[in-house]
């Protein structure tokens, strides 16, 4: 019979739940998945049912059981999502890592993951062979996702040779317990690995928000949504259960942000609802420039993870062809999800342009508790003074695995510290000023970044850096790799002082998973200097 239910808050009874709703839609991949190499890149409701169950008999066979910890890195694709199914369905502690490029980090972070399987993507294998990093410790059983190009590791076994195992058995953990660990960006450093429950990471209110029908904000029956994020991260568990719950005609995953794997993949499934990290869109801005037609259809673009700019939003809106496109962003940490979030359209990006170059940057808080306080004193601010931001919610993390320590660091009672900097705006709003480890004095980075884009139409990305001494350091990524002196002086006019411009190559600027730059290792790789003007320590 079908269902008519709400969907399940665990993410392990979420495909079964799915394939047997009466409203359903179907995966279109851009690729097949590394757990499927030869499973195509179609997948209907029962079809992906089906592939969860196969990865827990698989793990089940492997060793997993229920209480179990298993640490997964592997390259990013949905089948990440499939996999803390899997786990999750038969009881076990999913911990998702993204393949880093610092192997060291990821040795680490398994460290605190103290797993009993390992379940490794190919590629990472063999870079961490190459770089002589032992990933799984004594006792840990490897799982290999794929042919290592020195082959498998002394004890590991293939995953497809566990294919054919026996049936599993279903015993999801309760509501409020562990049910997936995820990592946070790194952009400072080894990322931290973040606990949630299933009420945490999909059963709050804000969560319940985005499976129900809301008119502008989320999919309708007859939406192609596609999606370009980091699949392990939180983000790709709360998209999957609103979107199995919405039922839109068809999901589109996109694992490859790269512009000709992008421009492929949107020709063949022109998408309605489009999602992508903000430093993704912005490097799709070239690609909305020169085949503006991938984009004419979409009538909602989304951004999550991170500060966007106001260039990248207003060309974006521009090439779409839908009568009333809408831009939904929203503010949010692996700790404790939404902060807060905002809308756009062609006419407030007009008339909110001509005052200020951050407002994508201001929103309200997703029922949340917001307060901004003075960092060293911890006394509430008022408006229009930027401070520290807290928040106080429902779906924060229960802990950082092997880091429990920095966790009660970052908690004040009910109140979390995000290390981000904000204030207070008219009307309730938040306003996203910068990091606090990458703060300096009399200026906000995001607002300079942004002023900076609009006024130089060949950038593809600034970075501006803080230095202990001196004055702050712009880093340009230019589509032909130069500027001129009068050119600089235009687009700095009005701006806080700032340094010599830093040509760098849009691929050589380092990244974390989610895309964001890692300003510590860039101003380090360019400057030879770790340290910037803020403290850093609530990272």
């Amino acid at each position: 019979m079908a269902l008519r239910t709400r969907p399940p808050i665990n993410i392990g009874l979420v495909f079964d739940w799915h394939a047997r709703k009466r409203n359903r839609t179907v995966v279109h991949l851009d690729r097949p998945f590394d757990i499927a190499p030869d499973g195509g890149t179609t997948y209907g409701a029962e079809a992906l049912a089906e592939q969860v169950e196969e990865v827990s008999n698989r793990l089940h066979a492997a060793g997993l059981r229920h209480g179990d910890r298993l640490a997964v890195v592997k390259d990013n694709h949905f089948d990440m999502v499939l996999i803390a199914a899997g786990a999750a369905r038969i009881g076990a502690l999913p911990v998702m890592m993204a393949p880093i490029q610092d192997t060291d980090a990821i040795r680490t972070m398994i460290g605190r993951a103290d797993p009993t399987v390992l379940l490794a993507g190919a590629g990472v294998l063999t870079r961490a062979a190459e770089a002589g990093v032992s990933l799984a410790g004594p006792g840990v059983r490897l799982v290999a996702i794929g042919e290592p190009a020195d082959g498998l590791p002394p004890g590991a076994v293939a995953f497809g040779d566990l294919s054919g195992a026996a049936d599993a058995p279903v015993r999801v953990r309760g509501d409020h317990e562990p049910m997936i660990v995820t990592h946070t960006s790194g952009t400072t450093g080894v990322p931290k690995l973040v606990v949630h429950s299933p009420f945490t990471a999909l059963g709050a209110l804000p969560y319940r928000l985005e499976s129900s029908p809301i008119p502008l904000l989320t999919s309708g029956r007859g939406d192609v949504v596609a999606s370009a994020i980091s699949f392990c991260h939180m983000r790709g568990l709360s998209w999957t259960k609103s979107q199995f719950a919405l039922a839109p005609r068809a999901m589109v995953v996109i694992s490859d942000p790269r512009l000709e794997s992008v421009a492929r993949v949107l020709a063949e499934h022109r998408p309605t609802s489009l999602e992508a990290m903000p430093n993704i869109y912005q490097r799709w801005e070239e690609l909305a420039d020169d085949q503006p037609g991938l984009f004419s259809q979409v009538h909602r673009f989304i951004s999550t993870f991170d500060a966007v700019h106001p260039r990248t939003v207003r060309k974006f809106l521009a090439v779409s062809r839908a009568r009333f496109p809408v831009w939904a962003w929203g503010l949010g940490q692996s700790e404790i999800a939404g902060i807060s979030a905002n809308i756009f359209t062609r006419g407030t990006m007009r008339r909110a342009g001509a005052t200020r170059h951050d407002v994508t940057n201001l929103g309200w808080p997703t029922l949340v508790r917001v307060r901004i306080v003075d960092p060293e004193t911890g006394r509430r601010l008022p408006r229009g003074e930027p401070g520290l931001l807290m928040v106080n919610t429902r779906t924060r993390c229960l802990d950082y695995l092997g880091e429990s320590d920095r966790h009660r660091m970052k908690t004040e009672g009910a109140w979390w510290n995000t290390g981000d900097l904000g204030e207070r705006t008219r009307f309730g709003r938040i306003r996203l000023v910068d990091r606090e480890v990458d703060m300096i004095p009399g200026m906000s980075c995001i607002e300079a970044e942004s002023t900076l884009l609009d006024r130089l139409e060949r950038a593809q990305e600034v970075v501006v850096l803080s230095v202990p001494d001196g004055l702050p350091v712009p880093v340009l990524c230019m589509r032909d790799n130069r500027i001129d002196p009068g050119e600089w002086r235009r687009a700095t006019a009005g701006l806080p002082d700032l340094g010599e411009p830093r040509l760098v190559p849009w691929q050589d600027v380092p990244r974390t998973a989610t895309w964001k730059v890692r300003r510590t290792q860039l101003r380090e790789q360019l400057l030879g200097e770790k340290r910037g003007k803020g403290t850093g320590q609530w990272t």
